[in-house]
C-alpha cells in the first residue's frame, strides 16, 4: 500500500494575491509577512514560507461534504508555487509537528482518528489504511487544528 499527499490546487488562491487588504478583508482574508522560516506552512507547496515571504492567511473549507464532518479553518497560501505531491514519503510541513489524523469513508463520516507525533507519521497513516474502509485521511495540525493536507492511497 502506498499514499499520496498532495498540496492544494495554486489556481483558486492567485487572484487573491492581485487584492487590495480591504478587498481580501471583504473576504476574510488578510495578507501576512512571515516573520520567521517556521510557523507559516503553505498548504500549496507543502512547505513552510521563508521570512519575509508574503502569503494570504484565509477560511479554507477543507472537508466539504454533506455530512456532520463538513469542516473549515483558517490556511496560510503563497503565490507562485506548485502544487507539491509526495508519494510515501511525508511533505517537510509535517517535520517536528504533531498531527491530528482522521479518516474517513467514501461517504465522508469519520470512521477513526489518530494523534501522531513526530516520527510517527508514516506508520500512522499506513495504520489508519489497513482498514480497507477508510477512503482518505485528513491531517490537521493538532496544536492549531488548521488543515495540513489531504492524503489518499495511491495503489496501482
Amino acid at each position: 500500500m502506498t499514499y499520496a499527499i498532495t498540496g492544494l490546487d495554486p489556481e483558486p488562491f492567485a487572484p487573491l494575491f492581485a487584492m487590495s487588504d480591504a478587498e481580501l478583508a471583504a473576504r476574510s482574508a488578510c495578507r501576512v509577512t512571515a516573520n520567521a522560516d517556521r510557523g507559516f506552512p503553505c498548504r500549496i507547496s507543502l512547505e513552510d514560507a521563508r521570512a519575509g515571504e508574503e502569503l494570504i492567511l484565509l477560511h479554507h473549507v477543507s472537508h466539504d461534504v454533506a455530512t456532520p464532518y463538513r469542516s473549515a479553518y483558517a490556511i496560510y497560501v503563497r503565490q507562485g508555487v506548485a502544487a507539491a505531491t509526495w508519494r510515501d514519503e511525508l511533505p517537510p510541513v509535517f517535520a517536528g509537528r504533531t498531527l491530528a489524523l482522521r479518516a474517513f469513508g467514501a461517504d465522508g463520516m469519520l470512521r477513526t482518528a489518530r494523534l501522531a507525533g513526530p516520527g510517527e507519521v508514516d506508520g500512522a497513516i499506513r495504520d489508519l489504511f489497513a482498514d480497507p474502509a477508510t477512503a482518505y485521511i485528513h491531517a490537521h495540525n493538532a496544536a492549531y487544528g488548521c488543515f495540513a493536507a489531504r492524503i489518499e492511497r495511491d495503489e496501482p
